[in-house]
């Protein structure tokens, strides 16, 4: 990280940071032979949301697990003592085990850590949202290590007995319930960022949901005229116009611009 954007988080008074896909690192995998054919695997038996799973089960084979938990690591230190606010779009579910401060994280793609009925309009629009079982949690390593990614369940919904899946954005009728509660706190965070020396931090934010972070960021910084946006993206570090020199485009990969 360079010094003029270390000086920038370290003079604002909020920090807002934008995990992107890099961090699934999903670009790298398609490099590999196999990986095609084992997200068509998932496809084929209607398991498409054991996909970050599957993700993170082979970066943790080639190391690459390790060098991004380290990256959000460095990250968290960057961030101590600082107001921020972390928006994740990565579905490794590796910003829950950084250390950052998981009051201050929402992750509205989801991953593997929840489970949800595949059903859950039958629910009253209570949500059908809850935390996967130490036993189905033990049976997912299973299959991982046995490429058996098929033969992979979660029990039943203890409600109305419909199939379970993992509660992500590749689940079919994905329950958003999950995440609305903390992207509230979110949002309420951002109120109170108007006027405020806020430093915008984009990390391997790319066009997979642009909605979610980037849109959003640059519209937060063309408005607020105090703030700085870091976009930091190997292959899409453009900036919009208008931000009056406050704004700095790094074309690196985010990891190792943490780690650098």
């Amino acid at each position: 990280m360079d010094e003029k954007c270390l000086q920038q988080l370290q003079d604002a008074q909020m920090v807002l940071v934008g995990i992107g896909e890099a961090f699934d690192g999903v670009r790298s995998l398609r490099e590999r032979d196999d990986y095609e054919a084992l997200c068509k695997r998932l496809e084929e038996a209607g398991k498409p949301w054991l996909l970050p799973a599957l993700n993170r089960f082979l970066l943790e084979k080639e190391a690459g697990l390790d060098r991004r938990l380290a990256a959000l690591e460095r990250l968290r230190a960057l961030l101590e003592g600082k107001n921020f606010f972390l928006v994740s779009v990565s579905t490794n579910d590796l910003v829950w085990d950084s250390g950052i401060r998981q009051d201050r994280i929402v992750a509205p793609c989801g991953g593997s850590r929840f489970k949800q009925c595949i059903n859950p309009d039958a629910h009253g629009g209570k949500g059908s949202v809850l935390p996967l079982s130490e036993e189905e949690r033990k049976r997912l390593e299973d299959c991982a290590r046995q490429d058996a990614w098929e033969d992979f369940s979660l029990d039943p919904c203890p409600v109305c007995g419909s199939p379970m899946a993992c509660n992500n954005i590749y689940a079919q009728n994905y329950d958003e319930s999950g995440y609305l509660d903390r992207w509230s706190l979110y949002t309420k965070w951002l109120q109170g960022s108007m006027n405020r020396r806020l430093c915008i931090l984009e990390l391997g934010v790319g066009l997979q949901f642009p909605s979610v972070i980037r849109f959003p960021f640059e519209k937060l910084a063309y408005y607020n005229l105090k703030s700085s946006l870091i976009r930091v993206h190997p292959t899409l570090p453009q900036l919009p116009q208008g931000l009056g020199g406050r704004g700095s485009a790094i074309g690196e990969d985010a990891v190792s611009w943490l780690l650098g």
